[in-house]
């Protein structure tokens, strides 16, 4: 490394010794005259994160504020009600796992002394960041083993409830739905319900909902005999929820230290608090998203961590990032249609997959590697003479990080000591906030997200359109008739494509007969 390369790495790096955290921006190829010109803007965004903590609204058509800073550090939420349900709902997850891991709160008959799996029914924010932890810290001898339904594909149901087979006596439920009406997830424990039923067994008995009050999840919790119910706040949003009972409460269940995890979480926000922003990593990572794509999100963020273990991260972080940044309009309501593209997978393997193109192909991005300086727990061997393993996992690293910086290509480089509960609240708690200070960048709101209810309001009406198809076609006055034919009758012509889909779906799964004469737009159904 050349005098200019090793000043600029050492005047730029950020590093945390308590939580072995360092942040290195040195391959960032831009002036710190660049710098200098953020120096107004980002002290106007650190201080509406300042406010923001303190409780002012994010959201005001709304009236909605965000604080999921405050669930780590419950004396920072600005109202007392607040402080103690935070603190009240963290004793309330630690009482019932140690109850369930000791065997008091057992499954109803039919089932073994304790509880063996743990079965998360959820979407989204309330599944993504309890999928992640698992992945990244659960072990075969912790004391459940978990699956998570996540998503309302029949067959991708079927292949969870196959994989827990005979233990499904034995499985302890967690639905998460803040308002208890989110289809997915509604569909997940109805298949849930289904499949126990044919066993004999009672979904209430094992249940656990975490919900909203009053929603219609927390209602069903009280008709069915639930186990218990923990809550969700309006001031948690879904994709910022793993510090609430949404994250909190299925690791707690799994044996993880949700102390160590909400202490990492408390020391990254106190370290993202600083006002001296180059001494920040939230505001050095935002001020990089902001120079790499030009304010206006030109360059996509490729995640790179170089551990297994870490192989979801690009996933949690693509809906953390990307429904918080993807906003067709600034605060004032200027048009903007603002994004930050995230897609990763894990190192060395990419090197293997889409780094050629990153190295040669166009250059639309900058990576963030992230490494993790702890091979193992236990000593390494030798693979060669003087090199191990996880001393080719780190040249992998490094010489990624060469390519791409010989070619002009742009990254940045995250340290954690090793995987623990502690880093990882960390790493969790950096992007959170430097997903808010960027926001305020480029002014938009990042804890407002339209385009998602758009596509659920679309989702309901297309659902709308196949309930009158299907009375169309049992009241038929011909033998059989054409997606285009069955559009017209309905008064919905421009329907006549997605109609066609609804159509064909029906008909591939026996629900429909489906005469076939040409091509599939000329297929004619009836009812069965």
């Amino acid at each position: 490394m050349s005098d200019s390369s090793w000043d600029r790495f050492c005047r730029h790096l950020i590093e945390e010794p308590v939580l072995g955290f360092r942040l290195d921006v040195s391959a960032m190829a831009y002036p710190d005259k660049d710098l200098d010109r953020l120096d107004e803007e980002m002290n106007r965004a650190l201080a509406a994160m300042q406010q923001l903590e303190a409780g002012a609204l994010a959201n005001p058509d709304e009236e909605r504020q965000v604080g999921h800073y405050w669930l780590r550090a419950a004396e920072t939420a600005p109202d007392r009600q607040v402080r103690s349900a935070i603190l009240k709902t963290r004793d309330q997850i630690k009482s019932f796992a140690a109850r369930v891991h000791s065997g008091e709160i057992r499954p109803p008959a039919g089932g073994s002394e304790r509880f063996r799996h743990l079965l998360l029914i959820g979407i989204g924010g309330s599944a993504l960041g309890p999928q992640f932890l698992n992945d990244a810290l659960a072990t075969a001898d912790h004391p459940l083993q978990a699956h998570f339904l996540d998503n309302t594909d029949p067959d991708g149901i079927d292949r969870v409830l196959a994989r827990i087979g005979e233990g499904l006596a034995d499985v302890l439920v967690v639905i998460i739905s803040k308002s208890g009406g989110t289809k997915e997830t509604r569909n997940g424990m109805l298949e849930v319900r289904e499949a126990l039923s044919k066993r004999g067994l009672a979904l209430g008995q094992r249940t656990v909902a975490v919900t909203a009050a009053g929603s219609a999840l927390e209602q069903l919790a009280l008709v069915e005999g639930f186990l218990d119910v923990f809550p969700m706040w309006d001031w948690v949003g879904g994709r910022t929820s793993i510090t609430s009972a949404v994250g909190l409460l299925p690791a707690a269940l799994l044996g993880l230290d949700i102390d160590a995890f909400l202490e990492g979480a408390r020391r990254m926000d106190e370290l993202t608090r600083t006002p001296q922003w180059r001494s920040n990593p939230a505001a050095m990572m935002a001020a990089m998203w902001f120079l790499a794509g030009r304010g206006r999100g030109d360059r996509d963020m490729v995640v790179l961590p170089y551990k297994d273990r870490l192989l979801l991260f690009s996933r949690y972080l693509q809906q953390l990032v990307m429904e918080s940044l993807g906003k067709g309009r600034t605060v004032t309501g200027t048009e903007v249609h603002q994004g930050l593209v995230v897609y990763g997978n894990k190192g060395s393997t990419d090197q293997h997959a889409f780094v050629q193109q990153l190295r040669e192909g166009p250059d639309n991005f900058f990576v963030t590697f992230i490494e993790v300086s702890r091979d193992r727990r236990e000593p390494s061997i030798e693979v060669e003479p003087g090199a191990t393993s996880g001393d080719y996992l780190l040249g992998f690293l490094l010489g990624t990080r060469q390519a791409l910086q010989e070619m002009g290509r742009c990254s940045i480089t995250l340290t954690i000591p090793e995987i623990t509960e502690m880093s990882l609240g960390a790493l969790i708690a950096l992007f959170e906030r430097a997903v808010g200070l960027y926001a305020n960048l480029i002014h938009i709101n990042a804890y407002h997200q339209p385009g998602v209810e758009a596509g659920k309001r679309a989702a309901g009406e297309l659902l709308d359109l196949q309930r009158e198809a299907l009375g169309m076609l049992r009241e038929l006055d011909v033998e059989a008739i054409t997606a285009a034919e069955l559009a017209e009758r309905l008064e919905k012509p421009d329907q006549a494509v997605p109609l066609y889909y609804i159509l064909e779906h029906l008909a591939a799964n026996d629900r429909l007969r489906v005469i076939r004469s040409g091509p599939s737009s000329a297929s004619r159904y009836a009812a069965r």
